[in-house]
Formats: C-alpha cells, structure tokens, sequence
C-alpha cells in the first residue's frame, strides 16, 4: 500500500496514514470493522454531530480510558 501513497496528494496521504494508526490501535477485527462501518455511516451526510463524534470516540476506546 505505501507505494500506492506516493501518487496521493501529501493532505489526504497524511489523512489516511491517520486513519491507519488510529484503526491498528483497536483490538480485535471486529472492533475495528465496528469502528470503520460508523465513521462511514456518520460521514455519509457531510455533517457530524456532537453525539456523533462522542459514539465514534467510544468505539476507537478514546472514552473508555484505554488509549
């Protein structure tokens, strides 16, 4: 993949190396396939809310006190 990275723009090439790290942190697939199926659901419309991004934080754990 990180030969792929060389043709994206350097914004959306830091972007999904972000998205990277922040996904590897989660345990199991599932946890991880949970947190991918919500940030595309809650993005679908262009606008997130508070409640939305507070759900998103407890799935990536950033609420639960373990990152």
């Amino acid at each position: 993949m990180n030969w792929l990275l060389r043709f994206v723009p350097e914004d959306k090439r830091q972007m999904i190396l972000l998205a990277q790290r922040i996904v590897s942190c989660l345990d199991t697939a599932e946890e991880r396939n949970a947190a991918i199926l919500y940030g595309q659901a809650m993005l679908a419309d262009g606008k997130v809310s508070v409640s939305e991004w507070a759900r998103f934080g407890g799935k990536l754990g950033i609420l639960k006190g373990r990152h």
